[in-house]
């Protein structure tokens, strides 16, 4: 059977805090990456791949997504949880419009356009891995359907990329959401947890890419494995204030993760330069060495 696609979602509420510092400045979506802006590129290519009817979840700097909606004719829906939850609350926020529908991380990178107008069975793309990997690892049954889902593994095949639910999938996923999602744990779920609590009748079958097909970056320096021009230049006002600061290069600031204080007063980021360790206060401003 043949499902006909209704309609694509990209899921760009989130504050990708991994992302720091580019994430503090700007979703983590309007990333700029060899020349043309993340969400950008993938509504072009869903758009070109025949599908219309294109919907952007918002949240977090939500006013910078806006422009959106004139250039590409789509529409945005606002996730006024994404703070306080986890990506279930995307789902949740367009409950209403969920039918056979993509569901898209706006921080994909496709080297391909993965895209068609009519799509055989749910799935979810993978790509896979030589040696270890800390992503979510698949395995299927006799059906191609998958059986198992498992955080880290070795060899194996995991999930990256973007879904497709069909009707059916669509209708199940959402009256087992709506049963659960008061209770409390479930707040802080990926909606990839709760799949992965009911494959006996959330039936989701894997569709495998080769490994230069799907692209994420998780932090600054992936970004920059990458796309190397942000060796040199990350276009973020931060790393320029401290390379300026710290008289160094952008490309001699790595190794960025980001901190905030269990009472939530101060945020910021952690990194390497000139042989040291320093700490960066976002609203502050300031830069320490870190010992």
């Amino acid at each position: 059977m043949s499902y006909k696609v209704d309609n694509a979602i990209i899921m760009a509420a989130g504050t990708s805090s991994r992302f720091a510092p580019l994430s503090y400045e700007k979703p983590k979506a309007l990333t700029e990456v060899k020349g043309e802006v993340l969400i950008e590129r993938q509504i072009r290519q869903i758009l070109d791949a025949g599908i219309k009817d294109v919907i952007i979840v918002t949240g977090y700097k939500k006013e910078q997504l806006e422009y959106l909606k004139q250039k590409f004719g789509v529409k945005l829906v606002e996730n006024k949880e994404y703070l306080t939850r986890n990506n279930n609350s995307t789902i949740n926020a367009v409950k209403d419009i969920l039918n056979n529908s993509y569901i898209c991380s706006s921080d994909n990178y496709f080297a391909q356009d993965p895209f068609e107008t009519a799509v055989d069975d749910s799935y979810y793309a993978a790509v896979y891995s030589d040696g270890p990997t800390q992503e979510w690892c698949l395995t299927e049954d006799a059906d191609g359907y998958i059986d198992s889902v498992k955080i880290g593994g070795s060899d194996a095949w995991y999930m990256l990329g973007h879904t497709f639910w069909n009707e059916k999938f669509s209708r199940t996923f959402l009256s087992i959401l709506e049963d659960i999602y008061d209770v409390p744990e479930t707040a802080g779920k990926l909606w990839e947890a709760i799949y992965m609590e009911h494959l006996d009748v959330l039936k989701m079958k894997m569709r495998r890419y080769p490994a230069d097909y799907i692209f994420e970056f998780d932090t600054l320096d992936e970004l920059r494995e990458f796309d190397n021009t942000y060796k040199n230049d990350t276009r973020s006002v931060i790393m320029k204030d401290i390379a300026a600061r710290l008289g160094c290069a952008e490309s001699g600031i790595t190794g960025v993760s980001v901190y905030k204080t269990l009472d939530n007063s101060a945020s910021g980021i952690y990194f390497d330069a000139c042989g040291k360790r320093y700490r960066y206060d976002y609203d502050t401003k300031k830069l320490e060495e870190h010992k």
